[in-house]
């Protein structure tokens, strides 16, 4: 526990009219920080700087004062135990974003129907011989992402006994690429992916049934015998950022949106080819009913 009467490492001197935002790499949390900053920009003007790192990072640099918010976390109940109240008390959970957040894994509706009992664990199984390349030999592929999302598709292979090797795709676009290559051929393909995500509203895919999460379940990284939690997204806000209560903290509090909404920005930065603030802009052109509400009562432009 932080002693009331040291200095935390959050607390800093900083220009009260910057927001400065991590920036995640999946489309679905720049959709959202980019809609945000728009609105903080264009609307309340407040410089926004979207710093791009990773998860752990994100929460290090709220620690360290360089960050004000992360705008979509997945879990990281060990960073929170690290960094919030009961640790260094640098860090405070926003409250929900308004998604619910699912990660899993996934086959094309082609296999699924071809193999109907590939959906549940002993029908996955039976079948992981077609999802063999040559890159992984005797061993059944498993698709995953970015090398640097947090996961547990290892531990839950070795506990499950499962013949399946991970290959990364690189990134989350690289992915993307490679399941709408084999969907477009229908080639067998099986892999770690989540919602929301905009794809899910243009490929038919289904999630593997595996057995449902339960606490402590995942602790030994190793063997992990269950399926993903279902998250309910939440913000992350630097605890300094907060006690000083100004209108881009409540703008933030206030802000929530849906599935739908996310998927609308992300398909028109990954899919149209959009840059990200114009697509922001055009999302906030035509949901002005929406995000008007976010805004902190008596908020003016500064």
């Amino acid at each position: 526990m932080v002693s009331s009467c040291a200095v935390r490492t959050d607390q800093v001197v900083r220009d009260p009219d910057t927001v400065r935002m991590a920036l995640n790499g999946w489309v679905g949390y720049e959709a959202s920080a980019e809609v945000l900053a728009y609105v903080l920009r264009e609307e309340m003007g407040y410089e926004v700087q979207l710093l791009r790192t990773a998860e752990q990072a994100s929460w290090q640099a709220l620690d360290q004062g360089a960050l004000d918010v992360i705008v979509e976390n997945w879990g990281h109940e060990d960073l929170m135990e690290t960094y919030g109240p009961e640790g260094n008390g640098t860090v405070v959970d926003g409250g929900p974003t308004g998604n619910e957040g699912v990660i899993g894994w996934y086959v094309p509706a082609y296999v699924a129907e071809e193999y109907p009992e590939i959906t549940t664990l002993e029908g996955l199984r039976e079948h992981t011989d077609i999802f063999r390349t040559a890159e992984t030999g005797d061993k059944g592929e498993f698709l995953g992402g970015a090398p640097g999302f947090v996961t547990q598709d290892q531990g839950m292979i070795n506990a499950f006994d499962l013949d399946l090797e991970i290959v990364y795709a690189g990134s989350e676009v690289s992915q993307i690429t490679e399941v709408r290559r084999r969907y477009a051929d229908e080639e067998p393909v099986l892999f770690y992916f989540y919602d929301p995500q905009w794809l899910q509203e243009e490929l038919d895919l289904v999630k593997i049934d595996l057995p449902a999460h339960e606490p402590g379940c995942a602790d030994d990284p190793d063997h992990v015998p269950c399926d993903y939690p279902v998250y309910d997204l939440n913000k992350i806000f630097r605890a300094g950022f907060v006690e000083e209560d100004g209108p881009a903290y409540r703008f933030l509090d206030n802000w929530t949106w849906t599935n739908e909404d996310q998927n609308q920005v992300a398909r028109m930065i990954a899919d149209e080819g959009l840059d990200p603030s114009e697509a922001a802009e055009r999302w906030v052109e035509n949901n002005p009913d929406v995000w008007r509400d976010w805004l902190p009562e008596g908020a003016a432009k500064r």
